[in-house]
Formats: structure tokens, sequence, C-alpha cells
């Protein structure tokens, strides 16, 4: 089957992408033929392969009309959406999380923009699956926001420090010293949404706060967004305690991967027993992430399909 597609001479060059890196991610996809002679992209293929192209191409034209930067992983986020779902790419990529500098924050796969309505919806969201899946990154996008526009009055980030397998008293340097390698992530994603001026003033202020876990005890968060990052970490008693300084007018989200354990036994995590503690209350919502989520390098989606595969593997 072979078919045309006429595009507006304004975007071709947007459309295409540097040295044609758009058309060549979507020849990849679809494994048929795909080329551009000035305004009009044609296919050949097999029909499904071509009908597909063409969902794509209408797709990625409508997101370059709302503003959206076009690239190789837009191609590859689009043609997934499309795959899952049967349902419309421009819908889910539409969902502006956060802008900052002209780059615009959103979903990239359907169980993200599942995630973002539940991070919208619910007062405690659970997201749980492997790195790279923007479990963190989209629920900091939200938080920063909700603080912009005055709909909460502080982000607290808190991981639990454990990875290093020493107690932070023994640590050198001073307190943010000590703390700096557990919470170094979350700073560097925080850089990407704030300038760096306007971040040092919110954090003197004690609008943003971040702290390890250990710092929540005894404390009641109102008025609060609030995120437990690598909460595969916490033992089942650090939990419960987060969770219950959850405040007025406040919100809580939980992200971990319970593949990444580093607790001397991976069965008494918090993040895993969770689940069934808290599965069946109300305005308490569970996402499940897995390896097709993963927006990073494409190799980093078949690395974790690989280690999942080899790990059922060695329980049978």
């Amino acid at each position: 089957m072979k078919t045309t597609r006429e595009i507006d001479n304004d975007i071709v060059a947007e459309f295409t992408g540097d040295h044609d890196t758009n058309l060549k991610a979507l020849e990849q996809r679809l494994g048929c033929d795909i080329g551009v002679r000035g305004n009009v992209i044609s296919l050949e293929g097999e029909e499904p392969e071509v009908e597909r192209g063409l969902a794509i191409i209408e797709e990625l034209l409508e997101l370059i009309a709302a503003g959206h930067v076009v690239n190789s992983e837009t191609v590859e986020s689009v043609g997934s959406v499309i795959a899952e779902s049967s349902g419309r790419a421009a819908e889910v990529f539409g969902d502006i999380v956060w802008e900052h500098r002209g780059r615009k924050i959103v979903p990239k796969t359907i169980n993200q923009k599942k995630y973002v309505d539940s991070l919208r919806g619910s007062t405690i969201t659970f997201a749980i699956g492997p790195a790279g899946t923007g479990k963190t990154y989209l629920a900091l996008a939200l938080a920063v926001s909700e603080l912009l526009s005055k709909r909460v009055n502080r982000i607290i980030l808190t991981r639990p420090a454990v990875e290093a397998g020493e107690k932070i008293g023994f640590l050198p340097g001073t307190m943010l010293e000590k703390v700096d390698p557990y919470l170094r992530p979350l700073f560097d994603a925080l850089y990407d949404m704030v300038e760096p001026d306007r971040l040092t003033t919110l954090m003197e202020k004690g609008a943003i706060e971040v702290a390890p876990l250990a710092f929540m005890r005894g404390r009641t968060l109102n008025d609060s967004f609030i995120i437990l990052d690598e909460a595969q970490n916490t033992s089942p008693e650090q939990m419960k305690m987060f969770l219950t300084r959850l405040g007025f007018g406040s919100r809580m989200v939980v992200t971990g991967d319970i593949t990444q354990v580093d607790l001397p036994d991976a069965r008494f995590s918090g993040l895993v027993t969770v689940v069934d503690i808290l599965g069946e209350i109300s305005d308490i919502s569970f996402i499940n992430f897995e390896s097709k989520d993963v927006v990073r390098h494409k190799l980093v989606q078949k690395i974790v399909a690989a280690y999942k595969q080899y790990s059922g593997g060695q329980h049978q």
C-alpha cells in the first residue's frame, strides 16, 4: 500500500526533525518506507503499518500546532500511546503539568497520564515501578505548579537515608553536607523546574524543604505537597510514621521501586507491605509502572525488561 499526506510548508523542518531524525524514528517503528518531497510525505508498506503511520503523523501535526517540540522520543511516545489505547496521543501530551523556559513537562505514556490524574484527584498516591518512568519527576513538576500558583504553601521532599549503610550522625560535615548525597537527585530535578535564584529564595523561606525521612517524625504537615521518594527503603514503621504526618489541605505522593530494596530483608519494606494494608481505602491511589513506561533512552527500557525477566526466572 502507498499513500501520501500533505503538510504545511512552514512546519516541514520541524516535523521531519534535524537530519530527518523524526522520519527515521517513525520508519524504524513502523517498518515501512517513508519519504518527503517538498511538503508531501509518502508512506509505502503493508496496510496496517501505513495506517498506523498516518495516525501517528496526524497526532504529531496536532502537537506541533499546539506548540510542542517534536523529536524522535515524541515519535516513540505517540506510537506507544496509539498502540496501547487506540486513543488520542494529543490528549495525553496536551496535559501540561509544568512549563519552564519554554520546556513543557507532560505525561508521555498512558500510565503517566493516569498518574498525573491521580496526583490531582487523590489525597495520597503511591507510584510503584522501575527507574525512568517519571514517578518523582512528574510529582515534583506538579508540586512546583501547585506551590507557585499558591494552591499549597510549601513543598516537602524526603527520602530515607539508608543507601550508604551508615547513620547520618557518623558521616562527616554539616547536616546539609551529610544529607546532600541522599537528596541530590531531588535538587537536580528542582533545578530543571525553577530558576536557581528563585529556588534558593523559596528554600530560605521554607516554602521548599528537602530533608531525610527521620526529620518528619512528630510533625503535622498542613497545606503542603509532600513527596516521599525511594520509599522501598522504608520500614513498615517508617511508612506508617510518614503517612500519619498528613495534615489538612495536604497531598502526599509516595514513589519507589520494589525491585530495588536496599534493606537487609526486602520482605519488610514499607512499600511492599503498604498495598495489602491500604489497598482498599478510598482517596488512596496506587499506580503501577512497567518497563514500557520508561521514558529515558530506549536501551534503558530494554535493560529494565531484561532484568525483570531474569529475576522471574531465578525465582521459579
